[in-house]
């Protein structure tokens, strides 16, 4: 058989992430207080943006959706849960990984610790993953996320994982491993004088340097204190839901069309590609922040039409609903739908709260069943029973009628209900 060397041309197509891309990517994720602080930072530095104060009649009528006691800024702290999760959302993960992840996640304590040992996970996992494959994915994973140390298991763990994360020389490393973990027993004196008889003293000096400037409890560091602005607000109406941007306090910005014009004649004669960036960078801003502001409606509408239930104050008739049920819908990208509810809030007749609160995942794989209806099924269930039924029974009566439901999962919203076991009931 003839081998011959055959030049095909071949059509493809390619997504490739531009920097005004991945600024507007940056925009989506942004609260309402860090994208106003942007806008206002932006002005100061470019003369081709000019700010306009809003018109009362730019609210079309609606005053009373606006009105000043919707902007009271309250201060929220971010867990260090949800900053881990919001990480994970942006990384891009098979789902066996972003079930790991969580689990693992759900497994630290404040401090960013390991509680539970890796056969624990392995067992609250049902076994479905190794216990080789919940360790790659602690360290391939979750050690990369920030704080730098976070998922650690021992003291020595969450330094070295810093000291990796800071891209210091080799040699320091390798020093710093020996100290860590090959001198068991020694005291620092010791270890100091054994290592010298192999490496120079400044070497061995910035190594314990660094070792002692590492944080013993990275996960306390992470609390994010954040000022909470709602963007949307809802107004119940006889017969619906009204969402609406609040546009109240949203800077208005332009383009300073008469500086472009003169600075444009003069570009004629000598043209200046830093001012036409500065002209082009003012113009994507106004596109970039009227698009965000567009998608946060977009998804907030979705989300309270999906949700009337929630505002009627029936939680029982509250649905699961999903970042990619909202992606499918909308026709967006669910890392997309991820930015956009991430520190968003909606002021509600209920007050403010964070938008993804109202997506709720659903406790079972093979229906949708929120922890609130489940734990109302369990009660009523227990309620009649005619023999103490244990979680094991429980589980089975509702794996029978389509629930798919482990026997941990009973126990959990059970005790959510402070119901007693079958033993003490």
């Amino acid at each position: 058989m003839a081998i011959a060397l055959i030049k095909e041309l071949a059509q493809k197509q390619k997504v490739t992430l531009t920097p005004q891309l991945k600024k507007s990517i940056d925009l989506l994720q942004l609260s309402r207080y860090e994208i106003i602080q942007k806008i206002n930072e932006e002005i100061e530095i470019n003369p081709f943006l000019e700010k306009n104060e809003p018109e009362v009649n730019d609210y079309e009528g609606n005053d009373e959706f606006f009105s000043s006691e919707y902007q009271k800024e309250v201060v929220a702290q971010k867990s260090l849960r949800e900053n881990l999760l919001d990480q994970l959302n942006d990384l891009n993960l098979t789902r066996d990984e972003f079930l790991i992840s969580e689990a693992i996640i759900s497994s630290l304590d404040d401090s960013g610790e390991l509680v539970e040992g890796l056969d624990e996970i392995e067992n609250l996992l049902d076994f479905r993953y190794s216990y080789k494959e919940i360790e790659k994915v602690l360290t391939d994973i979750i050690h990369l996320l920030d704080p730098a140390g976070i998922g650690f298991r021992s003291l020595k763990e969450t330094i070295y994982i810093q000291l990796k994360r800071k891209n210091i020389d080799n040699q320091l490393l390798h020093i710093s491993e020996i100290i860590l973990f090959k001198s068991s027993g020694m005291n620092i004196l010791d270890v100091k004088n054994k290592l010298l008889n192999d490496y120079d003293e400044a070497s061995v000096e910035n190594s314990i340097r660094l070792i002692k400037e590492c944080d013993l409890a990275p996960g306390l560091s992470c609390s994010d204190d954040q000022y909470v602005v709602p963007d949307l607000i809802v107004m119940e109406n006889s017969s619906k839901n009204l969402v609406n941007f609040i546009n109240d306090q949203f800077p208005i910005i332009k383009v300073d069309e008469e500086l472009v014009d003169s600075v444009q004649q003069a570009l004629k004669k000598d043209p200046n590609e830093s001012i036409l960036n500065k002209i082009q960078n003012a113009k994507w801003l106004i596109r970039a922040v009227k698009k965000r502001n567009e998608t946060v409606l977009k998804v907030g509408e979705l989300i309270c039409k999906k949700q009337n239930a929630f505002f009627q104050n029936e939680p029982l008739e509250i649905k699961p609903l999903s970042n990619k049920e909202i992606s499918d819908e909308l026709g967006l990208h669910p890392s997309t739908i991820s930015r956009i509810l991430r520190s968003k809030f909606i002021q509600t007749p209920r007050g403010v709260i964070p938008l993804k609160s109202l997506l709720i995942s659903s406790v079972s794989k093979t229906r949708n069943v929120t922890p609130i209806q489940l734990m109302e099924i369990i009660k009523k269930i227990i309620d009649e029973e005619k023999s103490k039924l244990s979680d094991q029974d429980i589980a089975l009566l509702l794996n029978k009628k389509g629930y798919s439901l482990a026997r941990r999962t009973v126990s959990k919203y059970r005790l959510k209900l402070n119901i007693p076991s079958s033993r003490k009931r």
